[in-house]
């Protein structure tokens, strides 16, 4: 997948001017790469426009103007996408009662090896997790991965964790908006 690049950022002004057109586009390209599975996990696929809008949008709210800082911007959000074959997310752990939270991330220590996608081969991917994530005592609610599908369609996203043991379906959209992502 292509990264974002110095070149594609616009100055702040350029950048205002095209907001909220760019905003609905963004916003339109993530419904469909936005998946839930079971009650606790969501998962963001991430492409060249997420980040670049993510980029953008840290540019504006931060007012960064320095180089270094916008470097360090594009390196945090071209980090979460795929390469070639390669499908880049975020993984939300959506757990609603603050009090639960703690209890739970640390109970699902061995969540990052029972998420995989099902391939329409029937080959089961797991996933790749950044080992920055998780803690010696807990995961972190938000999980950056990849998984390494090469050229196979994605059909299902699942966990096996026997806690949170779910799968989802992908719809024809989903499946075709991250078949594009593997190019």
């Amino acid at each position: 997948m292509r990264k974002v690049s110095r070149e594609e950022l616009r100055k702040p002004a350029e950048y205002a001017a095209v907001r909220e057109d760019f905003r609905r586009s963004v916003m339109a390209q993530k419904e469909k790469r936005r998946i839930h599975v079971g009650a606790y996990l969501t998962f963001l696929f991430e492409n060249h426009d997420t980040a670049l809008y993510q980029i953008q949008e840290m540019i504006r709210a931060e007012n960064i103007v320095g180089d270094a800082e916008i470097r360090h911007e594009m390196d945090t959000y071209n980090e979460l996408l795929g390469d070639r074959g390669e499908l880049g997310c975020t993984l939300l752990i959506e757990i609603d009662d603050p009090g639960k939270r703690p209890e739970l991330l640390a109970r699902w220590m061995d969540l990052p090896a029972t998420v995989y996608i099902e391939t329409q081969s029937g080959a089961r991917i797991g996933a790749k997790f950044d080992e920055r994530q998780v803690g010696d005592d807990r995961i972190s609610s938000v999980q950056y991965l990849k998984f390494q599908l090469g050229d196979q369609a994605p059909l299902k996203i699942g966990c096996s964790h026997p806690d949170i043991a779910a799968e989802t379906i992908l719809t024809p959209e989903q499946s075709a908006a991250l078949c594009q992502d593997l190019m």
